[in-house]
């Protein structure tokens, strides 16, 4: 199977069922369940290539030797390369969903808990790179709520929309200077007439952070920082958590010496680093886990994001060679 042709076909589909229908439909002893997740194989490695995208997919196009188009590489290099593996003993190769945005890794973790594997290795990521550490994330809605009114007859009337501004923009200052944490702020909404004060205005807001303890405490001081915006403002604030990823590490020296092995084999050396991949769902539950990079391009979550279709075949063998280094294959 060419990983190239599978990148070209996979690109366009839209949305985790659409693309799960086409893994099924090539991926021999395909079994499925009720989350869309899709799986083949048995064995102590589990493998997982997740099928979402950040952004909605559109047509690839070409430019040179570069194929542009969001969620092109982020993750359907990824499934292309998983793909195009044949069956392996001791190997399972599944395909999650609920990866990106509030997925929460819902798919990996519904696999994972099913299968029980001895090692997880998440198929994602640029070459040479090995994700062999997670970073844990808190992901949540802020909302901020107020009487609404009229923006003459009501004026001095509380307004969510400049809570929510004050709290951002300390939120801002809390991170500044932070070098193993961060955050972000995205979904803003909030009123819809320019002259109406709004009842509610809200964000969604995610904070990472590479030690568990270290994300405890910045959620801890974000909630403060919130609700102290909030009281300054006279409104309500209202807080929920969407989502949470574990942070630390369970790849082990033999999983970091398969890697280099993989790299050696396609003349690069492993770029070891943090990142949040599927692989998560496994170091949360104490399994082995790493994940290896298999395509090369750039900007990811974008509109703009680009592969160089022909790297898939470095991906491939690179993660060919990653299992003969840990005795499958």
């Amino acid at each position: 199977m060419d990983p190239v042709r599978f990148l070209l076909e996979l690109a366009p589909l839209a949305g985790e069922e659409a693309r799960g229908d086409y893994v099924a439909s090539r991926l021999p002893g395909a079994r499925r369940d009720g989350l869309g997740n899709v799986w083949a194989g048995e064995g102590r490695v589990l493998l997982l290539a997740h099928l979402d995208t950040v952004l909605p997919p559109a047509l690839p196009r070409r430019a040179g030797e570069r194929l542009y188009g969001p969620g092109v590489g982020d993750n359907t290099g990824g499934v292309a390369v998983l793909l195009s593996l044949p069956e392996i003993p001791g190997v399972v190769r599944g395909f999650t969903v609920g990866e990106e945005g509030l997925g929460n890794l819902k798919g990996a973790r519904a696999l994972v808990a099913a299968l029980s594997p001895q090692v997880v290795v998440a198929v994602d990521g640029y070459l040479p790179g090995v994700v062999d550490r997670a970073v844990g994330s808190v992901r949540f809605r802020v909302r901020f709520l107020g009487p609404g009114g009229h923006a003459w007859g009501d004026r001095g009337s509380p307004n969510p929309v400049f809570a929510l501004a004050r709290g951002l923009s300390a939120l801002h200052a809390l991170f500044l200077g932070e070098k193993a944490a961060s955050l972000n702020a995205s979904g803003l909404e909030g009123g819809g007439a320019v002259n109406a004060i709004p009842k509610e205005a809200s964000a969604l807001l995610e904070i990472r952070a590479l030690e568990a303890s270290r994300l405890a405490s910045l959620f801890a001081r974000a909630r403060e920082v919130l609700e102290a915006a909030a009281q300054e403002h006279r409104v309500e604030l209202d807080l929920e958590v969407l989502g949470e990823r574990p942070a630390g590490l369970t790849a082990s020296e033999a999983l970091r010496e398969a890697a280099r092995r993989a790299l050696a084999a396609v003349g690069e050396k492993p770029l070891f680093q943090a990142g949040s991949t599927d692989a998560s769902a496994a170091i949360e539950r104490g399994i082995p886990a790493i994940a290896l990079g298999v395509y090369r391009g750039g900007g990811a979550h974008t509109e703009e994001e680009w592969v160089l279709p022909q790297s898939l075949w470095e991906g491939r063998k690179a993660l060919l060679s990653f299992l003969w280094a840990l005795g499958v294959g």
